[in-house]
């Protein structure tokens, strides 16, 4: 049974109730000695008129939190406001204390700095959400200056309704404002969406530093498979390499025996052309036919050499092995001059301009051809400019007199390369023919009278060796002019002494000559630079 203020006196109430129950004069005593307000909240719960709850319970806190989510602000005029405030059993009872009290009590438990600050992502940004979007539902009319009911005709009633139309928009948005400036407020000073922002924060750091360390990760995983495959290219190159090297001992032990049993076979051969004294009458004789000799052994193989000596000791007479050498050496010349005529047909069907190297062939001495070939190894491939060095050169030191022309220089050097390679050991051996005989020429009537017992060639009797320079003497001569500097006594003595094949005179002529080429090579150099500048 409900109570509603102002339906029945109160008077009448309690009359009737204390006929019905019969109370005693003492306990319906009419003198209070508490508060009005409490002691009418105890007459109507003594007789039944409300309900005795005990406040502050789990089960009345849990349903009025519930009852206060579901109100909705803007029908607060239809809302029971003692629910609100915990105070539904006592309603009007309660006194102005217990009203401040409920009313403290209940901001303090739904206050924000009460909770913590573990609220979801999810519920934080739905919070401000609302209230960025929160709309108010004030429109202040209560504060509207005049009433347009005062107006006197519709005009200026329409006119009092359009001013206080604008001063509520104005208030509306004054309103608005402040409760914007208020959301930005508790957004920037909010701890959670602080922390929200510095976990935003660390996970692009931690993105950032993931991208970067993957991307190292990628670097270093590249420069494992590069470097896992130049190792493997390096041992490919390392083992074909090894292959190469020993194929190439291989094939230079092959070649090493070969010319060992060929220089034995030629020492055995050699021994028995002495004993025969070369088969001649006289010193030129024997001038011209060791020459034959040692064409013979350079263009022999080792199986015809073999089969040459075999054949040259059946023989018995001296004539009929004089005949055998001489047959040989013509059939060697026959040989050659069939090759070289088989290469000049062939290099003339190659190129029309053959024709003119030709006819050009005839105007190169033997000395200037002697000197394109010096030029060729002293300026090699790279050298700036190189065929017009070597055209300079040439015309630097030809005793001819005829100026060369860079265009001429490399056609000569063409054509002696498409030749038999053979002729460049020709012109060698024609070369070093010119000089014994030049020798020769200087022996005294005392020598010719009694030829010497000894059968070195000249410049061996001088102490020299007529054999080219090889790739590692010329490496030792020049470390030992490096080790051995100028102010060095004995200098020249120590130096050969590191170069078992050679002597102290080869050592001091290959260095002169190593000297001249190098101050021919730089003369030639400014000679080409001159003329470009002119």
């Amino acid at each position: 049974m409900s109570i509603v203020k102002g339906e029945f006196p109160l008077s009448a109430l309690l009359s009737h109730q204390l006929s019905d129950r019969h109370r005693s004069s003492t306990e319906l005593s009419l003198v209070a000695i508490d508060s009005y307000q409490e002691w009418k909240r105890k007459v109507f719960i003594e007789f039944g008129l409300i309900k005795s709850v005990c406040l502050g319970t789990s089960d009345e806190a849990i349903s009025e939190e519930e009852y206060l989510k579901n109100l909705d602000p803007k029908n607060w005029k239809e809302q029971d406001h003692y629910a609100v405030l915990g105070l539904r059993s006592k309603r009007f009872l309660a006194s102005d204390d217990e009203i401040r009290r409920n009313y403290r009590k209940q901001v303090l438990r739904h206050h924000p700095d009460k909770r913590n600050d573990l609220s979801s992502r999810e519920d934080v940004e739905s919070f401000y959400s609302f209230w960025y979007n929160f709309d108010s539902w004030r429109e202040f009319s209560y504060l509207d200056e005049e009433d347009k009911e005062k107006g006197q005709d519709r005009g200026e009633r329409r006119w009092i309704e359009k001013q206080n139309k604008l001063a509520r928009q104005k208030r509306k948005k004054e309103e608005m404002t402040r409760i914007r400036q208020l959301t930005d407020n508790a957004y920037t000073c909010d701890p959670r969406v602080q922390r929200f922002k510095e976990e935003d924060k660390q996970r692009k750091i931690q993105q950032k530093l993931a991208k970067e360390e993957a991307k190292k990760a990628k670097i270093k995983e590249e420069e494992e498979m590069r470097r896992r495959e130049e190792e493997k290219a390096r041992k490919l190159r390392e083992e074909e390499e090894e292959r190469r090297k020993t194929i190439k001992e291989q094939n230079k032990k092959e070649k090493e025996a070969l010319k060992k049993m060929k220089r034995k076979e030629r020492k055995l051969l050699e021994q028995i052309f002495e004993d025969n004294n070369y088969f001649a009458q006289n010193d030129a004789e024997k001038v011209t036919n060791l020459q034959d000799f040692d064409k013979v052994c350079h263009f022999f193989t080792l199986e015809e050499i073999i089969a040459f000596k075999n054949s040259f000791n059946e023989l018995s007479s001296l004539e009929k092995k004089k005949e055998l050498f001489f047959n040989e050496v013509q059939k060697l010349n026959n040989r050659i001059n069939k090759e070289k005529e088989e290469n000049t047909l062939k290099s003339s069907k190659n190129s029309n301009i053959e024709e003119s190297n030709d006819s050009d062939s005839k105007k190169w001495s033997h000395d200037d051809t002697q000197l394109l070939i010096k030029a060729v190894n002293l300026f090699p491939a790279g050298t700036q400019s190189r065929w017009e060095v070597i055209a300079a050169f040439i015309t630097q030191h030809s005793s001819s007199g005829i100026q060369r022309k860079a265009k001429d220089v490399l056609s000569k050097a063409k054509n002696l390369q498409k030749l038999d390679p053979s002729l460049k050991d020709e012109v060698n051996r024609k070369a070093a023919t010119k000089v014994l005989n030049n020798i020769q020429h200087k022996t005294t009537a005392a020598d010719e009278a009694t030829p010497s017992e000894r059968y070195e060639s000249p410049a061996e009797l001088q102490g020299l060796n007529l054999e080219p320079w090889s790739n590692e003497e010329q490496k030792l001569l020049e470390q030992a002019l490096k080790t051995y500097p100028a102010s060095t006594v004995d200098r020249w003595d120590r130096i050969a002494e590191c170069i078992p094949t050679r002597s102290k005179k080869d050592c001091m002529k290959r260095y002169k000559e190593l000297v001249e080429l190098v101050k021919a090579k730089k003369a030639a150099q400014e000679a080409v630079q001159k003329v470009k500048k002119t």
